[in-house]
């Protein structure tokens, strides 16, 4: 008789085979944050009224936003009715760095959302995904990290409808920045958070900025790691070069200033014969970008 084969979820089988992480921030330039508590489906926005999804799919679209849902950690009465529910604009470009906040009660209220001036709202926003419908993994690895970020930051913190990157599960989103963590765990993630209200990053947990194409993204971890630095702000983009050629065979040269540092990555697809999320099928493809050259 045959063993059955022995499940692993996708972020195990990540881990396992040593899936380099930086680059795959979810592209974002803004973000949009609705509150609502659930349940998600696993097309989160389906969740909302058809037209308020609309308007907010149409501004995503112009912007290069991404909207996604947030609610706070723990189990609540989902029944129960709010006056209303908040909602968050936030600008993630650099130097462009904002967050708008209000209450929206109908789904006209929502719609128009998008375009309103809203308040500003000073305080960093942190997100864990726990769309366990989206990928078990998200669930499974990110309930405790949002569990253990709320008992330190209990008005900061949310859990989020899908990111991105299962398989880094637990992604960890903090705002305005747009800086995404993977694999971040219960007991570091206060540290991280902590880190962040310091103006510094975490490097070695960094999976990128969303502001930042994939390509910048891996060359910044690179220069981060040449030079040192762990400032938010430092090593601003002054240049991005590509040899041209047809994605999946470019290189990338990055300049980066404060502090100065000029990187270039090489982009290539590998085939894995592996699920990149719980609900795939094998086998998948992985965007990697390898370190070609560094010079300060």
């Amino acid at each position: 008789m045959t063993a059955a084969r022995e499940y692993q979820h996708c972020a195990e089988l990540a881990g396992t085979a040593g899936d380099p992480a930086e680059g795959t921030a979810p592209p974002a330039r803004r973000w949009f944050l609705v509150e609502h508590p659930g349940p998600w489906p696993r097309q989160a926005l389906a969740g909302l009224d058809p037209a308020a999804a609309s308007a907010l799919g149409a501004w995503a679209g112009e912007e290069g936003a991404r909207v996604v849902l947030v609610r706070r950690p723990g189990r609540r009465d989902r029944d129960a009715v709010a006056p209303g529910r908040r909602w968050f604009r936030v600008d993630a470009r650099p130097g462009h760095e904002d967050v708008r906040t209000g209450i929206w009660s109908s789904p006209a209220e929502l719609a128009a959302a998008v375009h309103a001036d809203g308040d500003p709202h000073p305080d960093p926003l942190v997100l864990v995904c726990a769309h366990g419908r989206h990928d078990a993994c998200c669930a499974v690895r990110g309930r405790p990290l949002a569990a253990a970020l709320v008992a330190d930051d209990p008005e900061g913190t949310w859990e989020c409808s899908h990111i991105g990157g299962c398989r880094f599960a637990p992604a960890l989103v903090l705002l305005p920045h747009g800086l995404t963590y993977g694999g971040v765990t219960p007991a570091d993630g206060p540290a991280v958070v902590r880190e962040y209200g310091r103006g510094l990053v975490v490097p070695g947990l960094l999976r990128g900025r969303s502001a930042l194409p994939p390509a910048v993204q891996a060359a910044q971890h690179h220069a981060r790691a040449v030079t040192g630095a762990t400032g938010v702000d430092d090593l601003g983009v002054a240049d991005v070069d590509s040899d041209g050629r047809p994605p999946g065979h470019t290189s990338w040269r990055v300049t980066f200033h404060h502090p100065d540092c000029v990187v270039e990555v090489r982009e290539r697809f590998v085939e894995v014969d592996r699920p990149l999320t719980c609900a795939a099928r094998p086998a998948g493809r992985i965007r990697v970008f390898d370190l070609v050259d560094t010079r300060t």
